[in-house]
């Protein structure tokens, strides 16, 4: 099993530094004008891991793929803890000839098998779901 470290050190007032297990900064700060949320990072976090796959499949295919953007839609419960319940991500897929069929496999195979953010999520009772556009590049 792989093992990770990383740390989150208080800096003032509800400010956080997390230092990831790759060594990156990330700024962490409940004024969301100073940095993002920890709930902020964890969509953050999922859009990111389907966008590489996603990414990463539609090269593999052969598609000739110019952009990726993951637009992600979340709703959390009312009562604390206030965790997401549902989150939604819309692809937009830019590129010359992309193959709608391509566009659905890359996104299945994603939330299915490879997004471990995702698999982490549902698994946990998010309802985590996906839709997709094409625009010709």
């Amino acid at each position: 099993m792989a093992e990770s470290t990383a740390s989150v050190t208080w800096q003032e007032n509800k400010a956080f530094m997390g230092v990831s297990p790759s060594g990156h900064n990330v700024q962490i700060d409940a004024d969301k004008e100073k940095g993002a949320s920890p709930m902020e990072l964890i969509l953050l976090g999922l859009g990111g891991c389907a966008s590489y796959d996603v990414v990463g499949i539609l090269q593999k295919s052969r598609q000739d793929v110019q952009g990726v953007r993951c637009e992600l839609t979340a709703q959390r419960a009312e009562t604390v803890p206030a965790v997401y319940t549902d989150i939604h991500l819309h692809f937009v897929v830019t590129g010359n000839d992309i193959a709608e069929k391509q566009v659905e496999r890359a996104i299945h195979l994603s939330a299915e098998k490879y997004c471990s953010a995702s698999r982490m999520l549902a698994n946990g009772g998010v309802n985590v779901t996906h839709d997709y556009e094409i625009i010709a590049g």
